[in-house]
């Protein structure tokens, strides 16, 4: 069974791996998307499914009447395990001045840094461009009913909650949103309108965190990655125009929908002294990728500018 990281950190402490557990909290912490998505541990470097493609036909028949068979179809797929990660080096100056506890401090920048590059990838990965990563949401939100137009707008087209409301029934059973936070306080902008509306609550995560709901769906903010540069800015094409849009994508998140996949809890390894240089090396490593289960688990709603939300 996939776990989150905040699963499988708890996991992990009831094994008395405090550090790895501490890992894994950093990894879910840096990253709302990263927190909510499960985990699952595959064998080997690939994993094999069908996906539904389409149904069986049915039909009425008649006293003495047959039916003409019908099939369905299922649409073989596979995700393959990519390797993500990197080499923190810390100066043995700093070790001895500072203590070990310096280490420490560097390595959890080290995982922050590879929670935010993975984060992006997630959305924005696309293997036509870079092979070594992994196709995100947006390479993947090509089929019919997956890809949904906010308006035809040169630059882009403001927000409407009917579209809103489209994009979530475009998905069976959803459980969250995904977009930046300048669409975030756009609805909560529009929420205290009169004239707009759109049902808006808010709870707190495992860490103390406010998170935004819309209509009963949490909403998942992604925002810097490991460059300090928005994942999902205003910087997508829009119908016409510039490229001044971006996207909202709801996802149905679970075991037999949206989910990452991994071959194994994520590695930190202290390499001691490397022989090049007076250094203490730790490689920090995660072999991951993303599979989408159901064709209907993910649709993305784009060409949205920054505006004020319409109904």
């Amino acid at each position: 069974m996939a776990l989150t990281l905040i699963e499988a950190a708890k996991a992990a402490l009831g094994r008395n791996e405090t550090y790895k557990a501490g890992v894994m909290a950093t990894y879910a912490k840096s990253s709302p998307l990263l927190a909510a998505l499960p985990w699952d541990d595959i064998k080997g470097n690939a994993f094999s499914f069908n996906r539904e493609g389409s149904l069986p036909g049915v039909a009425f028949r008649g006293v003495n009447g047959s039916y003409t068979e019908s099939s369905g179809t299922l649409d073989p797929v596979t995700e393959v395990l990519k390797i993500a990660g990197g080499d923190l080096d810390v100066d043995k100056y700093l070790v001895k001045t500072h203590g070990e506890g310096v280490r420490t401090t560097h390595e959890a920048l080290k995982i922050k840094s590879l929670s935010l590059a993975i984060t992006k990838e997630i959305i924005k990965g696309d293997v036509s461009t870079d092979p070594k990563g992994f196709d995100g949401l947006q390479a993947r939100c090509t089929a019919t009913g997956q890809l949904i137009s906010a308006g035809t707008t040169a630059n882009g087209t403001p927000l409407s909650l009917a579209k809103l409301d489209e994009l979530i029934d475009a998905v069976e059973d959803p459980t969250h949103l995904i977009m930046n936070k300048a669409l975030r306080r756009r609805l909560s902008a529009a929420a205290r309108s009169t004239s707009v509306g759109g049902y808006i609550s808010y709870e707190k995560n495992e860490f103390g965190q406010q998170i935004m709901y819309y209509n009963d769906l949490p909403i998942l903010i992604v925002d810097k990655d490991h460059t300090n540069t928005d994942i999902m800015g205003f910087t997508e094409a829009a119908a016409s125009g510039t490229d001044t849009a971006t996207s909202i994508y709801c996802v149905s998140i679970g075991d037999d929908g949206v989910k990452g996949l991994q071959h194994s809890e994520m590695d930190v390894e202290d390499l001691g002294e490397i022989d090049t240089k007076p250094v203490m090396r730790t490689r920090v490593e995660w072999y991951v990728t993303l599979a989408i289960l159901r064709l209907r688990a993910v649709a993305r709603l784009q060409y949205i500018s920054n505006a004020a939300v319409t109904v």
